[in-house]
């Protein structure tokens, strides 16, 4: 049985305000200067581990920031529902970590990369959830409908 989901202002501040965190750790993280202590061909591998890991992990958080914006405007009436639900998708995040890569980094690297595929994970549970439900159909659609075909009870 799937759980109705009602995204509301404050979930989706706190969820937004964990985001941009999670985004600024990631930015600090992932910029080179002092992040590779190897030396010779192991520092290169790090270095392309480093910036392929950083490339998956901040799409990630863009990813999840772009979808809080959209759930923000939505909440704000700034978008309809309809355009939420066609435009505002939380794209899946099918590309796993390179796991000779991953192995490469700093733990807290690592443990940072895990923390931002758990918040994504979340956004995934909450987006499918949402999108479970039924549309609102907005009043105006439904009253233009009653006008064309007239209403269950007339016939």
């Amino acid at each position: 049985m799937t759980q109705l989901v009602t995204l509301n202002a404050r979930i989706l501040e706190g969820l937004y305000c964990e985001a941009l965190v999670l985004a600024e750790e990631v930015r600090a993280a992932f910029s080179l200067s002092g992040r590779i202590e190897q030396a010779g061909q192991d520092e290169d591998l790090a270095r392309v581990a480093l910036s392929c890991v950083g490339l998956r992990t901040t799409t990630r958080m863009m990813h999840a920031i772009a979808w809080l914006l959209n759930h923000r405007a939505y909440l704000k009436g700034e978008l309809s529902e309809f355009q939420l639900r066609r435009y505002g998708a939380l794209a899946r995040d099918e590309r796993g970590t390179d796991e000779a890569s991953f192995d490469l980094l700093d733990e807290d690297v690592r443990e940072l990369v895990d923390a931002t595929e758990q918040f994504y994970a979340r956004l995934m549970r909450l987006d499918h959830a949402w999108r479970q439900r039924q549309p609102s159909v907005p009043p105006g659609a439904l009253q233009r409908l009653r006008q064309r075909f007239g209403s269950p009870a007339s016939r």
